[in-house]
């Protein structure tokens, strides 16, 4: 199916409205202070919706859908919403623990907290973490948006991810993160309306509506939300493995909410960029409620999908989940609306990758570059590194999209299963910043055990046909690098000095 010319010409000026608004938010930078952190002014309302923009990538609008439309894709009920009960409590920890880090002093980085209280080799190693795992993941996000692009033009896939990688490197290269947070607001808005479209066409072709399908779906058992297993019962490995219980949603997901939103530089950055810890909190806080009603509305629209297809079978049986919803919008929406629906998609990828350029491009000159250079962080230079750090990011990013690595699971699931694994790690470094006695060397072995955990988790216990699932990758890198690295602080450590409340 080729776009109309008229779905072409919304996506287009959509596209470079976003980008000249982009350019235009970031006018005025003298610093690398003001490209990337905003002057540390911007309101706790924009960053709410800039937080909950970033980690709703397509990952989230194409992935979670298929996982409720079920089949072999997915659960195809709403069991994934335990997933977000675990995060609401993992930003609450984080929000009340670690975010008074960052207000102790004029910081430009998660992992400074780290360089002041475990030394520069963790800092180091941490960071170098962050843009690795940050660079994969992201790269599959916007590989799942070029996915749409492939389809609707028929082009190669190279060709669509290279688009929308250029598309949002512009505005961000050139705005930086006052323009990056005001185009997630933006885009945040634009795809819960595109989403709300397509449910609305989904809802009015099917028979009984939206209200006949719920009703069909709850009959059905396709309303179900938790799944109460433990690992008492008959098949202790199906608990350990499964991804949707309602202990690996809270138990897992909150330890992999603490780390992303309370040391990962993507969210961190938005936290530095508050106009004080107060408004950090609330922006936070309020994002957790926020991503779970979100996370409920894709999952409801998912359902509808597999009312719809199971009435409309399609020519061809998909081959993934995040191909259900793509499909949706490319075959069955109106002309005009696929427009937007489109727009809608490229805000979800845009909003995330241009968070991660800017994360990514700030981690990489503040705790590599500047302490290698000798340079200030006020300085020209570092603004011009910042810069040309972001283009560097976009063009890995890119390679990561076109190189094929969207395997047969649900992307969302790759995604946040690549970030389980080093933000245990990232996490456990700052648990063990925070113990009253500290030693670098003890923080550091500690990197070591968590990394080695790592390992054992993605690569041997699938030689040993043990099947872990991703939500608990976080608590079994962050056990192994705090409980090391504990043990020996309490040999080696000193104790460390009283801070003033900030």
């Amino acid at each position: 199916m080729a776009i109309s010319p008229l779905d072409l010409s919304v996506l287009g000026v959509y596209l470079a409205a976003t980008v000249a608004f982009g350019v235009w938010m970031g006018r005025g930078q003298k610093s690398a202070s003001d490209y990337l952190l905003g002057g540390r002014n911007l309101p706790w309302w924009l960053l709410l919706l800039s937080i909950v923009a970033t980690e709703t990538s397509t990952a989230t609008f194409l992935s979670v859908p298929g996982i409720a439309y079920g089949g072999q894709f997915g659960t195809g009920d709403l069991r994934y919403l335990q997933l977000p009960i675990g995060y609401i409590v993992g930003r609450s920890i984080a929000a009340l623990v670690l975010l008074p880090l960052y207000f102790h002093g004029q910081l430009f980085t998660a992992y400074d907290v780290l360089r002041e209280r475990s030394g520069p080799a963790v800092r180091t190693l941490a960071s170098g973490l962050f843009l690795v795992t940050r660079t994969l993941a992201d790269g599959l996000r916007l590989y799942l948006a070029a996915l749409v692009m492939q389809i609707m033009f028929d082009c190669t896939l190279t060709t669509a991810v290279l688009a929308v990688g250029a598309a949002t490197v512009v505005y961000t290269v050139t705005g930086g993160i006052k323009a990056v947070v005001w185009t997630d607001a933006i885009q945040f808005t634009v795809y819960m309306l595109g989403a709300g479209f397509a449910l609305w066409v989904l809802g009015d072709q099917l028979e009984g509506g939206l209200g006949g399908m719920l009703d069909a779906a709850d009959e059905t058992g396709r309303l179900r939300v938790f799944d109460w297993a433990s690992p008492f019962g008959d098949d202790p490995a199906a608990f350990w493995s499964s991804t949707y219980t309602f202990w690996a949603g809270l138990i897992g997901g909150a330890v992999l909410s603490i780390g992303s939103h309370g040391v990962d530089q993507i969210i961190v950055q938005r936290y530095l960029s508050a106009r004080s810890l107060r408004d950090a909190r609330k922006a936070l806080l309020w994002s957790g409620p926020v991503v779970m009603l979100q996370f409920a509305f894709f999952l409801v629209l998912g359902l509808g999908l597999a009312a719809f297809y199971a009435a409309h079978p399609p020519s061809t049986p998909f081959q993934k989940g995040d191909r259900v919803f793509a499909d949706f919008i490319v075959h069955h929406l109106p002309t005009g609306l696929v427009g937007v629906v489109l727009g809608a998609v490229f805000s979800a990828a845009m909003s995330t990758l241009s968070s991660s350029l800017s994360a990514s491009a700030s981690a990489l000159v503040n705790d590599f570059v500047l302490p290698l250079t000798g340079h200030r962080q006020d300085s020209k230079f570092a603004l011009r590194a910042a810069r040309a750090a972001t283009v560097v990011f976009a063009a890995l990013q890119i390679g990561v999209g076109i190189s094929g690595l969207g395997g047969a699971d649900a992307v969302v699931n790759q995604v946040l299963g690549i970030a389980s694994v080093t933000t245990g790690v990232i996490l456990g470094l700052f648990l063990l910043a925070l113990l009253p006695k500290r030693s670098n060397l003890a923080s550091l072995v500690g990197l070591c055990a968590g990394a080695a955990a790592a390992i054992v988790v993605v690569f041997v216990l699938k030689r040993f046909d043990v099947a872990i699932a991703w939500p608990w990758h976080s608590l079994l890198t962050c056990g192994p690098t705090v409980l090391v690295g504990g043990l020996l602080a309490m040999l080696l450590g000193q104790r460390a000095p009283r801070e003033a409340a900030a």
